[in-house]
């Protein structure tokens, strides 16, 4: 899934305008596991000019990335991290931890060729579905489509749920950068 749907969800699922802290830790969970391959494409990119075919085609698929992503993609991290947020039930940890684990679960589902190992330590072994969300060959034209709606029903959802502008106006940017996303990733891809 787009960055921007996975905080909708996370948020539809966990954030609680009564419960104090869980909103941005519901948002943040689920910006967390895509967080690493910001930074490094961010920086290999902007700051040290690498070409985005070395940086999507060979940096991306290294032993340092992938490790890097095996440890902030780890089902069993996240889940230790909900585990904990339950015994001491603390609802924002269990929001910071629901929403990454939902992060989890469906970039599982959706990265053909480009999947995390979610299962380090264990193991780097990586799942190849047989769906993407970005890549047309693997389905995206039918995967984006839901993806929006599963987005809109979130909105949906939280707009409800909140009721001041500022969460509302929020809502609705995360919502349009995400209709941005497809409508880019159909187009190119």
């Amino acid at each position: 899934m787009n960055t921007p749907a996975h905080l909708l969800l996370g948020a539809a699922l966990f954030a609680r305008p009564g419960r104090r802290g869980t909103t941005p830790a519901a948002l943040l969970g689920a910006l967390v596991p895509d967080m690493s391959l910001y930074l490094m494409a961010g920086t290999a990119l902007f700051l040290l000019q690498i070409p985005p075919q070395v940086v999507f085609d060979e940096l991306y698929f290294s032993d340092s990335w992938q490790t890097v992503f095996a440890i902030d993609n780890s089902i069993f991290l996240w889940g230790a991290v909900f585990a904990f947020g339950l015994w001491r039930r603390v609802p924002w940890v269990m929001a910071f931890a629901g929403a990454g684990l939902i992060h989890l679960a469906t970039d599982f589902a959706l990265h053909h060729d480009d999947g995390r190992p979610h299962f380090w330590p264990l193991t780097m072994w990586v799942f190849e579905s047989p769906l993407s969300y970005w890549d047309s060959r693997q389905g995206a034209w039918l995967v984006a489509p839901l993806e929006g709606l599963l987005a809109a029903l979130c909105l949906g959802l939280l707009w409800w749920r909140f009721t001041h502008w500022a969460a509302r106006l929020g809502w609705i940017t995360l919502f349009a950068l995400q209709v941005y996303v497809i409508r880019h990733w159909l187009v190119f891809f």
